[in-house]
């Protein structure tokens, strides 16, 4: 698709479509609410979306056209699975807050998941949002984060170094745990037991490879918004077959 529309985004793509698989494959249930905050890298969630039922093939075609049925950046249409707009960085989680605040408040038993970026927990709308949960014990609230370690400019640990991230989740009155983002069952194992703690938000620093499974893509900055050409989209779909 990227390929096709000489689009932007493949690298954030290929770091987080084993999380997107895990949670709609195994982990989503009817009622709960997702929320891509990295809006950017919303191209991996429409073929899920395809697969599940939940987007036809014509609509997955309309991507990135003149007139066509999807969008770079995910625009707000329940009926096509996607909750809210994003794009803008640092929004996604403070509505997922607010989600699961109005789902304790009317007793609902539904979960709220949130993927974010490293790169964009840079937003201190991000840590006003990690505050509120944490003092409100939104435990129907999960966090997960794409810890590709680079975002558009470089490495985030140069731009804005966030560690020690999992203690700073834990300051927040936060419960977090560590995974392998690219590894499915593990993904899953994690969060079929959220809350992680009870009264406490979960959140789930997913340990992640910008550009994974494709090797000139894979830690390089520059596949954050570049689209391959010819001979590198030939090779890409050679390395991923294999």
């Amino acid at each position: 698709m990227i390929y096709r529309t000489k689009s932007p985004h493949i690298g954030c793509c290929f770091s987080i479509v084993d999380i997107l698989v895990a949670l709609y494959f195994k982990i989503l249930k009817p009622g709960d609410h997702f929320i891509l905050s990295k809006g950017h890298g919303v191209t991996a969630l429409y073929p899920i979306l395809k697969e599940k039922g939940i987007i036809s093939q014509e609509i997955l075609d309309g991507f990135n056209k003149d007139g066509g049925t999807l969008e770079q950046h995910p625009n707000r249409d329940i009926q096509k699975g996607i909750e809210i707009t994003s794009g803008s960085l640092g929004h996604g989680l403070s509505v997922g807050v607010g989600i699961a605040l109005a789902g304790k408040y009317d007793n609902k038993d539904y979960r709220t998941f949130v993927l974010l970026g490293d790169g964009e927990l840079e937003e201190g709308s991000s840590w006003e949002a990690i505050l509120f949960a944490g003092h409100h014990k939104l435990d129907n609230l999960i966090a997960i984060v794409d810890y590709n370690k680079l975002q558009a400019m470089g490495r985030v640990s140069e731009i804005m170094d966030l560690e020690p991230l999992t203690e700073k989740f834990s300051s927040f009155n936060w419960e977090a745990k560590e995974v392998n983002g690219h590894d499915i069952k593990e993904i899953i194992s994690a969060l079929e037991n959220i809350p992680f703690k009870a009264g406490k938000p979960s959140c789930l620093i997913a340990h992640t490879i910008k550009g994974k499974g494709v090797s000139f893509m894979e830690n390089d900055p520059r596949w954050h918004d570049k689209c391959p050409d010819d001979e590198e989209y030939k090779k890409a779909l050679s390395e991923l077959k294999n």
